[in-house]
C-alpha cells in the first residue's frame, strides 16, 4: 500500500472513531458528517492506491462509479452523499438528524470501508 494511501486510510479510521463519539453523546448530524467524510476519504483512497489520483468532489456515487462500487453500494452512497450539504449550511434542511439516521449512516460508512479495506488487501 502507498504511503499516501496510508495517511488517508488512518483519517478515514479517525472519522469513524469521531462519527461513533459524536453519536454516543448524541450529536447526530456532526456523526453523519463523519460518516460522509469517511467514505469520501476511503473512496477517494482507494483511487490514490489505483491511480496516485482523484477528483476534487464530493460527491459519493461518483466517486463510487470510479471505483466500481456494486449497485448495492452505490445506492448507499447515494442516501448518504447529500449529507455533506445538508450538516454544513442551515438554509438546505430544517430537520435535525436523529438517532435512527445517524446509526443508519454508521452502518453504511463502516460497510464501505470494509470494502475500501478489501480493496486495499
Amino acid at each position: 500500500m502507498r504511503e499516501e494511501t496510508k495517511r488517508w486510510m488512518d483519517k478515514v479510521k479517525d472519522d469513524l472513531r469521531k462519527a461513533k463519539d459524536n453519536f454516543k453523546i448524541k450529536n447526530y448530524d456532526l456523526s453523519s458528517f463523519l460518516c460522509q467524510q469517511t467514505v469520501e476519504k476511503a473512496l477517494k483512497a482507494v483511487l490514490i492506491e489505483r491511480t496516485k489520483n482523484f477528483p476534487k468532489i464530493h460527491d459519493l456515487v461518483r466517486l463510487g462509479k470510479l471505483v466500481v462500487l456494486d449497485e448495492e453500494l452505490l445506492k448507499d452512497c447515494e442516501k448518504l452523499s447529500p449529507v455533506y450539504i445538508e450538516t454544513r449550511y442551515p438554509d438546505v434542511d430544517e430537520e435535525d438528524y436523529t438517532q435512527e439516521e445517524s446509526a443508519e449512516d454508521i452502518k453504511t460508512a463502516e460497510k464501505i470501508l470494509k470494502w475500501t479495506i478489501k480493496q486495499l488487501s
